[in-house]
């Protein structure tokens, strides 16, 4: 039995676009697909349900931040993940590499890994190759990514390549130590920075450990969104075609277009949950900011096209009373509508694409939504 199955259901004839479908233990993942983040063990503002109901396939959780708190051995006495926060279908962990190397000064890599302080009450960790995997193996999710280091930007080409050798030794271990191979489908995450011969050498290392999907790593760090867009145009083409594609940490609407067309599957960020809770809508003509004072008296909804459960419900003069008033409620309302928002956006990709008009739905949405 393996974790994971890969299936490429049709490709763009004008663009590298496709349509694909992931099973794994715990149900089906029609691709391409954005993966709420749910940071510890749970989408903020969302319960568990609403989440599922507006038609999320899966989501994502933190390693390191569940390793800290409530820890792995208490998660996996639960049950694993998926019984301890009530989530039936797939998840995917990532290793702790990306936010271990954002704390800066509080961590030091080693050849090891990286010994870093909590947040929380500033005690000592160490957290390797082998403990990601522990850790992950204990939580018991779908997908596990390996621990990688990602390269700051910018950063000069010695250091990226150095970065990417190790991350690739990293690899090794991580396959090496991670033994629940039946029920958790091991990632490997390519690196090079903004070099394309950097990228191309860690696509070809990792691909060669022949595992069951592969993530693109180190993009939308700080970079122009034009030279990431050029990155993606080869870094694809290293990746193998029968295997999952995963663009890390993407989620506004023209870096999903972007990231679609140029083939790839798999996208997640915090970013409609964050951007919700601070008062930012994504609508069907672009951003709203609901704090602004035209909305006081506009009893009309979010966005006149949405069918989520808020735009059916509220109006954007409540939606903007509750953001004043500081009440919990607008987080969970504003929340609802941007991830489906997402999910109902990638719902019209897949079909778009299924009926072979990917490159006009691309331009429609565009015009609508205006600047990004």
């Amino acid at each position: 039995m393996t974790a994971l199955k890969f299936e490429l259901l049709k490709t763009d004839t004008r663009t590298k676009a496709r349509r694909g479908k992931i099973t794994t233990p715990h149900g089906e993942i029609q691709t391409p697909i954005f993966m709420p983040v749910g940071t510890a063990a749970t989408v903020k503002a969302m319960r568990p349900g609403e989440v599922k109901e507006l038609g999320a396939q899966i989501i994502l959780s933190n390693t390191y931040h569940l390793y800290l708190r409530p820890g792995h051995e208490i998660v996996k006495e639960a049950g694993g993940l998926h019984k301890f926060m009530n989530w039936d279908k797939p998840i995917l962990t990532d290793s702790g590499g990306f936010q271990v190397f954002s704390l800066g000064p509080m961590r030091k890599i080693t050849e090891e890994g990286v010994q870093f302080r909590s947040f929380i009450d500033g005690s000592k960790h160490m957290l390797s190759p082998e403990k990601s995997m522990e850790v992950q193996n204990a939580l018991g999710s779908d997908i596990i990514m390996a621990f990688d280091e990602c390269a700051p930007y910018p950063a000069d080409w010695h250091y990226v390549k150095n970065s990417l050798e190790r991350t690739t030794r990293w690899l090794q271990r991580c396959k090496d130590y991670h033994k629940n191979t039946d029920k958790q489908a091991l990632f490997g995450i390519m690196q090079g920075g903004m070099y394309k011969d950097l990228r191309k050498e860690s696509a070809e290392q990792i691909v060669d450990m022949d595992l069951p999907g592969y993530a693109i790593g180190g993009l939308s760090v700080g970079e122009p969104k034009e030279l990431m867009c050029d990155m993606l145009d080869d870094c694809v083409d290293y990746l193998p075609k029968d295997k999952p594609r995963y663009l890390m940490g993407v989620g506004s609407p023209d870096y999903l277009f972007e990231g679609v067309e140029r083939g790839l599957d798999m996208f997640d960020c915090v970013l409609p949950t964050r951007i919700a809770r601070h008062g930012m809508a994504m609508t069907s003509e672009g951003r709203l900011n609901i704090k602004n004072a035209k909305f006081a008296r506009d009893f009309t909804p979010l966005d006149h096209k949405c069918n989520c459960y808020t735009c059916r419900n509220y109006s954007r003069a409540y939606l903007r009373h509750l953001f004043k008033a500081d009440e919990m409620l607008s987080s969970m309302l504003m929340t609802e509508h941007n991830l489906h928002f997402l999910v109902d956006t990638m719902d019209n990709i897949r079909k778009a694409i299924d009926e072979d008009r990917f490159p006009e739905y691309k331009k429609e949405f565009y015009d609508a939504y205006g600047r990004f």
